[in-house]
């Protein structure tokens, strides 16, 4: 005996999808303030907006993980209520979120199952796993029916969250962040199979993204939001990514961003002082958290004035590598040296080689969460004048607190960080203006080496510019930069080389100007000779 099927849709094809005025609320806060938006049938629509624009509440709403206090959600014309997901799934609508809803404990056939919402008491899995072989079949994706989750690379699972929704025929399928953990080649083919399936009218496309080249290269249209509004809408073919930015960030914050950056990117004339090696790493290793070696053998250099971009697909050793350089792992093997200074990671020695890291999650690898930002500020330079003077005895020092938040005050001004006072724990600050304080307080004085870990990661778009624009003058000042970033595009607008990170080593370097981003994305993926993939069909 076998459970009743999976309720299906009552029409089948690409919808269109409308959002009349739709407004969202938490307690006096305003997430979405009446947003109204077409999505054509068998579109590609991309949404684009700054952290906290209102993106994920719209596509929420949408997918009945959300209610809206006002405005409504018309599917081909009619006022729908999604009040819950199972309302929207029998819609037809399907969401593919940015972090994995895989069952870990389940193969690929039976997360692919399980994605309908009611599976038989009974499987006939001769039929069944037929079934899936042959939408497969119809995919450029290529999966084992009997790996495991924990088997699959980061960019094999995001293609099976994507099977998941596809296998169910979705009339409306959802993507937040689709590409964030694959490479050039995977995303590339993972949007061309989306925007296939929409032109053969098959469904409607919403996807968010903040990659402009993937908006320019894979939608029709494209809406933008700003403060829970919506403030622009255009053609894609009739817009450009300098309108898309100036919308999102708006004409105030577009101008800030842009006196930061003035300059910045301008090419420098090179120096005898070029020719000097700042970052001199050889045969580095560490081990991992599961006690195998993530790093293995790694060498590599900068030089001043110099930004080396390592590229990669996350899990290949790249956090390991950075903890090691910056003393928050042991090294197991290989030397270091900062200006030809042997280099063990020490703070006196930070001081004196000028060494600085913009690490991952600033809050938890570079702050003391309950500390004020004022003593966050200070964490490198407290015990040295002006902050502290000589004590009553030998080697003592007396702490100058005003001086600190003197200091403190003033860089909150020139970084522009949004903080109720010097005083609060930095722990109450957004991810931008804690990354902010960290880069005040990095960026201090002259700097040797900087070490930035995905220094933009879960940002807005403003503080991306800001960010880069300052990276950018740390090598204009003849620093060297070692950038750590999961994000090509950020690294072929930053980077002078690119090396790409594999399984623990250096497997490949190019110059970034004309790099091609293919071949560099077949090494990400772990290919034998760095063949580019064909073009997505």
């Amino acid at each position: 005996m076998t459970a009743p099927p999976a309720q299906k849709p009552p029409f089948s094809g690409a919808l269109t999808l409308e959002t009349v005025e739709l407004t969202k609320r938490f307690g006096s806060f305003t997430a979405m303030d009446t947003v109204s938006m077409t999505v054509a049938a068998g579109s590609v629509h991309a949404l684009l907006g700054e952290n906290g624009a209102g993106k994920s509440t719209l596509v929420k709403c949408v997918a009945g993980s959300q209610r809206p206090e006002g405005g409504a959600i018309m599917i081909d014309g009619r006022e729908h209520d999604i009040a819950t997901p199972v309302v929207a799934r029998a819609l037809g609508i399907g969401m593919v979120y940015q972090h994995f809803t895989l069952a870990p404990g389940m193969n690929v056939a039976e997360n692919l199952l399980l994605a309908g919402g009611r599976t038989p008491a009974l499987i006939d899995w001769k039929k069944e796993r037929a079934a899936l072989q042959a939408f497969l079949q119809t995919t450029p994706f290529k999966l084992d029916l009997d790996a495991t989750p924990a088997g699959l690379a980061a960019g094999e699972k995001q293609k099976l969250e994507l099977l998941k929704q596809l296998y169910l025929k979705p009339r409306l399928l959802i993507l937040d962040e689709p590409t964030s953990v694959l490479t050039p080649q995977e995303a590339d083919e993972v949007l061309a199979y989306v925007r296939a399936v929409a032109r053969r009218g098959e469904c409607t496309v919403l996807m968010i993204t903040h990659k402009f080249r993937e908006v320019m290269a894979y939608a029709d249209e494209v809406t933008v939001l700003r403060r829970g509004k919506r403030v622009h809408g255009a053609q894609v073919a009739r817009t450009t990514p300098e309108q898309l930015a100036q919308a999102m960030i708006g004409d105030s914050a577009a101008s800030a961003s842009a006196s930061v950056a003035e300059g910045s990117a301008a090419p420098r004339a090179p120096t005898a002082a070029d020719a000097v090696v700042a970052l001199q790493v050889e045969g580095l290793s560490a081990m991992g958290d599961r006690g195998t070696l993530a790093v293995q053998g790694l060498s590599l250099q900068v030089r001043r004035g110099e930004i080396l971009g390592i590229a990669g697909v996350s899990g290949n050793g790249q956090r390991e590598l950075v903890e090691a350089l910056v003393g928050q792992r042991p090294r197991t093997a290989g030397t270091v040296k900062v200006v030809g200074q042997p280099y063990m990671a020490k703070r006196a020695e930070n001081r004196a080689l000028q060494l600085r890291a913009l690490p991952e999650e600033p809050l938890r690898n570079a702050c003391v969460g309950a500390l004020s930002v004022a003593q966050n500020m200070a964490l490198r330079d407290f015990d040295e004048a002006p902050l502290a003077r000589g004590g009553w005895l030998p080697g003592s020092r007396w702490l100058r607190h005003a001086a600190w938040r003197e200091r403190a005050r003033a860089w909150i001004t020139e970084y522009g960080v949004k903080t109720r006072g010097e005083n609060v724990p930095i722990a109450s600050l957004s991810g931008g203006n804690v990354q902010r304080a960290v880069l005040a307080r990095e960026l201090a004085g002259s700097i040797n080496v900087l070490i930035a870990a995905n220094p933009v990661f879960g940002l807005d778009f403003a503080a991306v510019a800001e960010i880069h624009a300052r990276i950018l003058q740390v090598r204009a000042k003849g620093g060297a930069v070692l950038l750590i970033s999961e994000d090509l595009d950020e690294l072929l607008e930053l980077s002078d080389r690119i090396a790409v990170m594999s399984e623990g080593r250096i497997v490949f370097e190019t110059p970034a100007a004309g790099a091609d981003r293919r071949v560099i994305g077949a090494h990400m993926g772990g290919g034998d000779h760095g063949q580019a993939l064909p073009e997505a069909a």
